[in-house]
């Protein structure tokens, strides 16, 4: 008896299959799209897909622990088919963490801090850059805004340079780690970034840009949302209650 099966049969099959069953990819370069909040990752124009939809690539929706949404159905792969390459950007919103005090700064890219331009903003040397990154960056602080110093059209802004000496202090030729969030850069070519840093008195590791807010040196900055938004929102009102830096007499 003959088994094989016609070819328009066995076509029919096989793309039948490759709905059912999607082929997982080789290299986890295609984009899909994760929310800020959801824990799937979709293809683009997925009926559950909210409109602050965040591009990613597969692979690190999966090894960041994203399911396959069941509705569009993307490529379905286990952590184990990526394997990363090369140094790699440690995003905090696709680690789903909660406060920016759980990040671990073992997976954060090193630099050193070479230029202070003012509060929020610094110039790192990084040794070894991913291909994004070039060696020398200029570092604006994601989530948080200090008081103007050296704005080219306004003058100085109360508090900004006790902002500035406040970084210039902690910072300046120091070793830090560079965490990432939604968008890599903004308007002006700046890398936006978290800088953490080993606290010298106490040895554990603090995150500046929260440490500019709860000390009252600048503000949650909430123009375009971040991961840790609410976080930051709550450590700006704390330093309000206890009438510190800006908030101060």
């Amino acid at each position: 008896m003959n088994h094989k099966l016609p070819i328009k049969v066995t076509i029919a099959l096989f793309l039948a299959l490759s709905i059912a069953f999607p082929l997982v990819s080789q290299t986890g370069s295609e984009i899909v799209y994760v929310t800020g909040s959801g824990r799937l990752y979709h293809l683009d124009g997925c009926s559950r897909l909210r409109s602050s939809k965040i591009a990613v690539t597969l692979s690190d929706a999966v090894i960041s622990g994203y399911g396959a949404c069941s509705v569009c159905k993307p490529q379905a792969a286990d952590a184990a088919s990526f394997q990363r390459k090369g140094v790699d950007l440690y995003r905090l919103d696709l680690a789903a963490l909660h406060s920016v005090t759980e990040a671990d700064v073992r997976q954060m890219l090193r630099a050193e801090v070479v230029a202070h331009i003012d509060g929020d903003t610094v110039r790192v040397r990084i040794a070894e850059p991913p291909a994004a990154l070039s060696v020398v960056e200029t570092i604006r602080m994601i989530g948080v805004d200090t008081p103007e110093t050296v704005h080219p059209r306004r003058a100085a802004e109360r508090f900004g340079k006790e902002a500035s000496d406040f970084t210039k202090e902690r910072l300046y030729g120091k070793i830090v780690y560079l965490a990432f969030d939604w968008d890599l850069r903004d308007r002006y070519g700046r890398l936006l970034a978290y800088i953490f840093l080993h606290d010298p008195h106490t040895g554990s590791v603090v995150c500046h840009n929260a440490a500019l807010i709860a000390e009252g040196f600048g503000h949650a900055y909430t123009r375009f949302p971040f991961h840790f938004m609410e976080e930051f929102r709550a450590l700006e009102q704390g330093a309000r209650n206890a009438q510190r830096g800006l908030w101060g007499a």
